[in-house]
């Protein structure tokens, strides 16, 4: 296999990238020139230096090194602590906060669970949520709400994320909640315009 192979082999991993635009994707670079592909390899080589994932929310976020590893929406205050939003990645996260409408606290789940998946718990991370949620009572959370995308996935991750929470909800009176209808099946969440999203929490059930 020789080196464009490898290296579209590794782009075609990428979400929603097929064999065909991986291939793109390395013709394309061998067109650049070397200052471009050197900038490339360097901003690579300090993405894991400078991009940390919050200790509470799980998001990736750029922070300075030595610091605290908890992101600004995590740390600012101002937040309603009385609302949990779970998503499946960090694009979701960024699409409901360019709305403006949630002023909540999230959690990244890190993915979503196929229908037939025999370990789901291993999918999401089940034990950090469960952790999360019994900090969270503390600082008086009321309400979680499931923003799964409008998928097959994302429907099966909320009806196992239903069962998971259900004990834990009832003995702490937490409501759990699922963004309003109004969004068109099979969307994922992070496409999704702000007006849509804000109608979508707003008439949460």
């Amino acid at each position: 296999m020789n080196a464009i192979e490898k290296i579209a082999g590794i782009f075609s991993k990428f979400p929603g990238i097929g064999p065909r635009q991986s291939k793109r994707f390395v013709f394309f670079l061998l067109t650049k020139g070397n200052d471009f592909l050197d900038e490339l390899i360097g901003l690579l080589n300090k993405l894991k230096d400078e991009v940390l994932m919050c200790d509470s929310c799980y998001r990736f976020f750029p922070a300075s090194p030595g610091k605290e590893k908890i992101c600004k929406i995590c740390s600012d205050k101002n937040r309603d602590s009385s609302m949990l939003m779970l998503i499946e990645k960090d694009t979701d996260l960024e699409n409901l906060e360019k709305s403006g409408i949630y002023k909540g606290y999230y959690f990244v789940l890190g993915g979503n669970i196929s229908v037939f998946e025999k370990n789901p718990e291993e999918k999401i991370r089940a034990k950090e949520l469960i952790k999360k949620i019994n900090e969270s009572v503390k600082n008086g959370l009321k309400e979680i709400i499931i923003a799964t995308s409008l998928n097959t996935e994302g429907e099966n991750t909320m009806e196992f994320l239903v069962k998971l929470l259900g004990v834990l909800a009832q003995k702490n009176s937490i409501k759990i909640s699922m963004l309003g209808k109004g969004l068109s099946t099979g969307t994922e969440l992070e496409y999704i315009d702000s007006e849509t999203i804000k109608n979508a929490i707003q008439n949460r059930h």
